[in-house]
């Protein structure tokens, strides 16, 4: 069978094949906790409910517009104008199912085979694998912990050539909940005006943050006409599962992009569209509450982690991810790396978590380890995963039971 190339060069978000495995050994009875997959445990408010449960008993379950029903848009741009101080048009907003099409959408409409695109690492996966879907050259720009995993703006600079098409850039980020500073955020634009460059402005988490605001790239002077923001409810509303999320964008690509959408997925889901606007346009009550409870978890996660013999973690500015530097730990107990670790801690201590291999590929001589945890989940599962990885490391036979298993499979591929 003869496939195209250009599926080879497609990746993948491992934190889903880490969750099919989570499902398999919990369908042997083995019992996980779940600290790998990136959703908030809690449930999806009420009255966005409701307003699902009224737009299918209305019959709203036909075709909408490709670029999303017009009231939803409205509402989308009135919150991000709000929120991000620019003036926003209706149609400058198209609605997608999820995330992940605005970055795949922005991508093939921006950037041309042989371009260049700077993108964080480590980051979400999704960006190195769909610069590489279409043909361009993925140039990794890594954020650097001494920085509180911000950019350092002379290593950007240093990346940037006259094939540079496009930057990436998240913040509040995963995995590593780090918030790029105003300042910096400036620099970067500037760079970006200088040299003539689109940028992808990743803000699904903008609502999650501990201190201050989210800043907005697009704030500065002529950033607006060259910013793509991304934006949707998974995140904040509990709602990974109604697949909707928008993007921000100038007029002109916003029906391009528009018209990738008819191409592909037709629409967005109808109901959930108006799930989505009783979302932004509702009470925002249970905003304010999950994300205080992000941080009585983010708090209780960082002291957990950072009493392990051989792990560090800063205290994340956003978003709901932990990221402890675990360089120390995988020399002390023999791990070549942290996707052993992450392996270890899934089958002898029954956490799940991902290293810092599911987030991009390692640059040489990165010499430092890491993993991320999802600190979404009760305290209770927190408390009991933090014991269960402090015991595991400290039992030398499940160390050594671990080892001889790895042993093993490489007989057997040999």
């Amino acid at each position: 069978m003869k496939l195209a190339s250009r599926i080879t060069r497609l990746g993948t978000e491992t934190a889903f094949e880490v969750l099919a495995e989570v499902n398999e050994l919990r369908s042997r009875g083995k019992d996980i906790i779940a600290l790998s997959i990136g959703e908030p445990a809690c449930a999806t408010a009420p009255h966005i409910k409701q307003a699902a449960k009224d737009a299918l008993d209305r019959d709203l379950t036909h075709y909408s517009p490709s670029g999303g029903i017009a009231e939803l848009r409205s509402a989308a741009a009135v919150y991000v104008s709000r929120s991000r101080g620019i003036p926003v048009d209706p149609a400058e907003v198209v609605v997608v199912p999820g995330g992940k099409p605005i970055i795949f959408f922005s991508i093939l409409a921006c950037v041309e085979e042989g371009d260049e695109v700077v993108y964080p690492l480590p980051g979400y996966p999704i960006y190195e694998s769909m610069i590489n879907f279409v043909g361009a050259t993925p140039v990794p720009l890594r954020l650097r912990e001494e920085k509180r995993f911000s950019f350092d703006i002379g290593e950007l600079r240093s990346k940037i050539t006259d094939r540079t098409r496009m930057i990436i850039v998240n913040s509040p980020h995963n995995p590593t909940g780090g918030v790029i500073p105003k300042n910096d955020l400036h620099e970067i634009a500037e760079l970006a005006l200088e040299h003539d460059i689109w940028v992808l402005s990743d803000e699904i988490y903008s609502r999650i943050i501990y201190e201050g605001k989210a800043e907005s790239i697009s704030q500065f002077p002529g950033m607006k006409e060259r910013t793509i923001i991304l934006d949707g409810h998974s995140k904040t509303y509990a709602m990974t599962g109604w697949r909707v999320g928008y993007g921000v964008m100038p007029r002109e690509l916003a029906a391009h992009v528009t018209r990738l959408m008819t191409n592909s997925n037709s629409c967005t889901a109808t109901f959930t569209q108006y799930a989505a606007l009783a979302a932004l346009e509702g009470p925002q009550d249970s905003v304010d509450t999950i994300v205080e409870e992000f941080r009585k978890n983010r708090d209780l996660i960082v002291r957990g982690l950072n009493a392990i013999e051989g792990f560090h973690c800063h205290t994340p500015a956003g978003a709901f991810y932990a990221y402890p530097n675990v360089t120390e730990a995988c020399r002390k107990h023999g791990f070549r790396d942290s996707r052993q670790l992450q392996q270890f801690l899934l089958h002898h201590a029954g956490v799940a978590v991902l290293g810092q291999q599911c987030f991009g590929t390692r640059l040489p001589g990165d010499d430092q380890e890491y993993i991320r945890l999802s600190y979404v989940s009760s305290v209770s599962d927190l408390q009991e995963a933090l014991r269960r990885i402090r015991e595991a490391l400290a039992d030398a036979q499940r160390l050594k039971a671990f080892f001889k298993e790895q042993e093993d499979r490489d007989l057997v591929r040999q």
